[in-house]
């Protein structure tokens, strides 16, 4: 008898709602559950470690928009972009929101608009509301089971995990990709689509922090920049983003590090060096800071350059001003009107190319996801189904994807693990699945 069900590696966000998304296929094609077994394998001793501990506990959902709003906004790839359409449209912000609705968890958009949970409930209780799902929709949970070995051969697929072997007739990876890998995402899944004829990418950080070669000022540490633009120069390159920075005591953090930890991770991997640099007045040219710096000193010559710098902007703190004042040569106590041509050259060139330090490392540890993992060229965009192997799908981290912070990457692991379950519950058998 041919082997019948759908085993899913990974009870995360992708894998628990590929379970649920496979339990709806199946009952509305009126298969029986017994007929239709849906199982997840979890190495966790309990699902969903990554969510329980997403936006410090707050877990920020999704994002408000359209399915296409929250590519643009979220995926700054077009083959990302392109990879992902279908999947969001297959289960979008709305359709996830309606089903955390019906098992009694609200959820409210912010003014920056990220979806999180109503006052009072957290990632915990996503958590369980996802539980409950499970329990309703007949999925057998494993936790605490750790798979060592994936084979598939004449149509099956077979897991092992110490001295247990599930078989199914299709498989979904979903076990995230290597940061936090105390929550589980070790990168096991990547091992195993490789032995299933998959090349990797290699993981990289992605929505990391980072650190610098000489740490932050201590009287910085913990003031934030905001709405300025992040510079990261190495010879020949360059790449930039706009939004907070934060001083850490190791380096530097906050949204628009994060949103270009990758682009420097891929930076560091062909360059010895990259310089970092915030541009305080990222809403006027070069040319602008200028003239302000010029109209300034003619309406207030006799104020204080320090002074000046601690209220012109809402970039920065005070704190700041004496390391903007140090980095141009200008002294304490010197005024507006007094400022050489040479001097107010200097300052202007701080206030658009603050220096920051250098990279010392992106920790891959500690980014929020991992690039890499299986490419997608390997995919099928419309089923989420391995090119390479039939019955093999493929939801969540695991994915050479990334999206910026802000619910993007958890609404794309809702959306891939909808998409994988619902079509691997609707796949007709193969004979035999090709090996390697």
């Amino acid at each position: 008898m041919p082997a019948t069900g759908l085993l899913i590696a990974g009870g995360g966000a992708a894998g628990m709602v590929a379970a649920l998304a496979a339990r709806a296929a199946a009952r509305l094609r009126r298969l029986p559950d017994h007929r239709f077994p849906v199982v997840i394998l979890e190495r966790n001793a309990a699902p969903g470690a990554k969510i329980a501990i997403s936006g410090g506990g707050r877990c920020n959902l999704t994002h408000d928009g359209s399915p296409a709003e929250l590519l643009e906004k979220g995926f700054l790839r077009r083959e990302e972009q392109r990879f992902l359409r279908h999947a969001f449209h297959a289960f979008t912000g709305t359709d996830l929101l309606g089903l955390l609705g019906r098992y009694g968890l609200q959820c409210a958009a912010r003014p920056d608009g990220k979806f999180f949970p109503e006052a009072g409930k957290g990632a915990p209780d996503v958590v369980q509301a996802f539980i409950r799902m499970l329990r309703d929709s007949a999925v057998t949970l494993v936790t605490s089971c750790t798979i060592s070995e994936v084979a598939c051969s004449d149509g099956v697929f077979r897991v092992g995990a110490g001295d247990r072997t599930f078989t199914g007739a299709a498989l979904i990876l979903a076990t995230g990709g290597v940061s936090w890998p105390s929550t589980g995402s070790t990168g096991d899944g990547l091992r195993f689509a490789r032995k299933l004829g998959h090349t990797i990418t290699k993981p990289s950080p992605a929505l990391a922090p980072l650190f610098t070669v000489v740490k932050p000022p201590a009287e910085l540490a913990g003031v934030s920049l905001r709405s300025v633009a992040l510079i990261a120069s190495a010879p020949g390159r360059q790449a930039s983003r706009k939004g907070d920075i934060l001083f850490t005591h190791r380096g530097l953090s906050g949204p628009a590090v994060l949103s270009l930890s990758r682009d420097i991770a891929m930076l560091l991997k062909e360059c010895e060096t990259c310089a970092l640099y915030a541009d305080l007045f990222a809403d006027l040219s070069q040319e602008a800071t200028g003239e302000m710096l010029l109209s300034e000193a003619r309406r207030n010559g006799s104020r204080l350059v320090r002074s000046f710098l601690s209220h012109c902007s809402g970039a920065f703190p005070a704190s700041l001003a004496p390391f903007i004042m140090t980095g141009a040569g200008i002294p304490d106590g010197q005024r507006l009107s007094g400022l050489s041509r040479a001097q107010r050259v200097a300052l202007q060139t701080v206030l658009k190319r603050f220096p920051l330090g250098s990279v010392k490392a992106v920790p891959l540890e500690q980014g929020e996801v991992s690039a890499g993992g299986v490419p997608l060229c390997d995919v099928n965009p419309k089923t989420m189904e391995s090119r390479l192997v039939p019955g093999l799908f493929f939801a969540g981290e695991i994915l050479d994807y990334t999206g910026e912070i802000g619910g993007f990457n958890l609404q794309a692991a809702f959306s891939t693990g909808w998409l994988a379950g619902q079509e691997a519950a609707g796949r007709r058998q193969e004979p035999e699945c090709r090996r390697p």
